[in-house]
């Protein structure tokens, strides 16, 4: 997808529902294998919160969307190495958005992801 597409009112609606359909079942299969499952959830709690800035969410869905899509630039399947461009995508992410990423949105993730931990 091309990065200056992702604010496009129209694109914003169509990563807004990959995300809706996809992200909670993949993270649930992935979070225990990835180191950056705590950012993940927390984007996804401050995409979904509505004091976050539009601009901040519209980057923060293709980023998530990026995320759920099955087929990106080195497929998810490869042992190790599968997740490092999901990796680069969030991290750049933060670099640019983080600070809209608040303590309430960390503390729900690390909440979220201490729950799945306890899962059978």
């Amino acid at each position: 997808m091309d990065p200056s597409r992702a604010l496009v009112p129209a694109v914003v609606q169509v990563n807004e529902e990959r995300v809706r359909q996809g992200f909670w079942p993949k993270l649930r299969k992935v979070a225990t294998r990835i180191p950056f499952a705590s950012d993940v959830v927390s984007v996804w709690y401050c995409a979904r919160d509505p004091d976050t800035p539009t601009t901040a969410k519209g980057m923060m869905l293709a980023a998530l969307a990026y995320f759920v899509l099955p087929t990106d630039a080195i497929p998810d399947v490869l042992a190790m190495i599968g997740y490092t461009d999901d990796a680069a995508v969030i991290a750049a992410l933060m670099a640019l958005v983080g600070s809209n990423v608040k303590i309430r949105h960390r503390m729900a993730a690390k909440a979220f992801l201490e729950r799945i931990a306890r899962e059978p």
